[in-house]
């Protein structure tokens, strides 16, 4: 099976996560996207509070692609999200034999280097960067250094989750998400 995973904190999720994975879905030709929402991010501070809240939008939000599957994984950890083990485990599970595709952002992929035991963790995937304006990693040092990674030429969707938390009216996520931030007092002020 060809699969795809899409980690991430999605706080919340929003239309940009799901263009990204709808393109990798036709473009790169898979047959899953696999969303993984983080319970406790390593490298951001959020309460793990929201960690319920968070997978739930994510469920809701992919609902309607019969493509896209949520993945409780780091959810029923009870422990820091780390990619790496997060990787071995989805490996083991789908028994794969070739890397893992891994849907990810320039904002996220510049700091790749501060991730746990990335020197393994690059061994066992293969990254998807999906450009964001102002991110402009140096393709060149990931390259020498080893990365199995390409561009995806999408362009570029200008929506954050901070934008969307921020904001009190208009919200860039679907009707579902939506409703259910309004309903649980999500990211009032």
């Amino acid at each position: 099976m060809s699969i795809c995973i899409f980690p991430g904190t999605f706080n919340p999720i929003h239309n940009a996560h799901l263009k990204m994975a709808e393109f990798a879905l036709k473009h790169y030709g898979f047959e899953k996207i696999i969303f993984v929402p983080a319970y406790i991010p390593p490298h951001k501070e959020i309460s793990s509070n929201l960690a319920k809240h968070r997978y739930k939008m994510v469920e809701i939000a992919t609902s309607k692609n019969p493509n896209f599957e949520v993945s409780d994984i780091e959810y029923n950890s009870n422990a820091p999200s780390y990619s790496l083990i997060t990787v071995k485990r989805l490996i083991e599970k789908y028994n794969l034999q070739d890397r893992l595709n891994f849907i990810i952002g320039t904002d996220a992929f510049i700091n790749l280097e501060s991730w746990y035991k990335i020197d393994e963790l690059k061994n066992l995937v293969h990254f998807i960067v999906f450009p964001r304006r102002g991110d402009e990693p140096d393709y060149k040092y990931f390259v020498d250094n080893g990365y199995d990674f390409e561009v995806a030429p999408m362009g570029y969707i200008d929506i954050s989750s901070t934008e969307i938390r921020s904001q009190n009216e208009h919200i860039e996520t679907t009707k579902g998400v939506e409703v259910y931030i309004k309903e649980n007092g999500l990211y009032t002020n």
